[in-house]
């Protein structure tokens, strides 16, 4: 790499100091609202795999538990990121002002932080074994929480990046349904169908996003396909991305007849708002970026989690 990643120490720095302001530094700087894009597929894979036998009250105590685990997962996996790319991020004007590059936070407490999301996400993971007689959880927890962290290294040696962070937010769903029924993993095929359509949907808007760093990429010597590509290129290869999410999405509309005529709308409403995205894109270029990445998609997510969970209750 080149001495682009290389920057000088911040001039000001302003440590965080204290356990509430360290917390309101991470979840400012790792944008604890975008869970959003995950969490309703892990919903919706829930009650996929919710068995005959589970009463209300035990289905929403393990739902309880699915969303605080997902909320220190990703907590575990964003700081892992802005650890890892904390020189990267302070080289790159963009990046420049996250907490760990401009010394907000120290790595330190980065360490600390992202150390005490671990072990939070391991010991309620075990509350699956305790409460539910589910040990599926906590005898995996380590293996997620490694493969939700490796996307934050992959672009030093592959383009495919984009597919590894896809690949993480797809362990969402599959780990939600085998918190609430490990054979439904085995059962249910929709299941599968879902996190192909989620890895699909997030490399594809990764691609996207990844469009702001282009130049300096190159210039690092980081690997991405927009890097690889051009803007032309990495516009086709997020569109066949996109292509292959509708697709799998309509396996997993066919694969289980529980899902009906409401998810069904919900395709359709996913398909026509992806197409909006990139032609917002296309025409606005990365001025469009905000509402294509952030509004278009935070919307389709909540759509499809939310037809299908109607779809799966009728």
């Amino acid at each position: 790499m080149s001495d682009t990643l290389s920057p000088q120490p911040p001039q000001n720095p302003i440590p965080a100091q204290g356990t509430l302001a360290v917390a309101r530094v991470v979840a400012s700087d790792i944008k604890l609202a975008h869970s959003i894009f995950a969490l309703p597929f892990a919903l919706l894979a829930a009650f996929l795999a919710r068995p005959e036998s589970d009463t209300p009250m035990r289905l929403s105590g393990k739902l309880v538990l699915i969303v605080v685990c997902m909320v220190f997962a990703r907590t575990w996996a964003m700081l892992v990121n802005r650890l890892a790319d904390r020189q990267i991020d302070a080289a790159n004007p963009r990046t420049a002002r996250r907490a760990l590059a401009s010394g907000r936070l120290t790595t330190r407490q980065g360490l600390t932080a992202s150390g005490i999301c671990a072990v939070a996400f391991l010991a309620i993971t075990s509350l699956f074994g305790l409460l539910f007689a589910n040990w599926w959880p906590m005898i995996l927890a380590t293996p997620v929480l490694a493969w939700i962290a490796l996307y934050s290294f992959t672009k030093r040696f592959t383009l495919l990046c984009h597919l590894f962070l896809g690949g993480a937010l797809a362990a969402a769903p599959l780990c939600a349904a085998l918190a609430i029924d490990p054979a439904a993993l085995a059962d249910t095929p929709a299941l599968w169908w879902l996190a192909g359509m989620v890895l699909c949907w997030v490399a594809g808007f990764d691609v996207i996003y990844a469009l702001q760093d282009l130049a300096f990429d190159r210039r690092a010597g980081l690997s991405s396909i927009p890097a690889a590509l051009g803007q032309c290129g990495a516009a086709w290869v997020s569109r066949g991305l996109h292509l292959i999410a509708s697709a799998c999405l309509v396996m997993a509309w066919q694969s289980d007849p529980r899902l009906g005529v409401i998810f069904a709308l919900g395709i359709a409403a996913t398909i026509l708002l992806l197409i909006t995205e990139h032609i917002v894109l296309s025409r606005q270029g990365l001025a469009g970026l905000s509402m294509a990445f952030f509004t278009l998609n935070g919307i389709v997510s909540c759509i499809l989690g939310a037809a299908g969970i109607v779809d799966v209750i009728w």
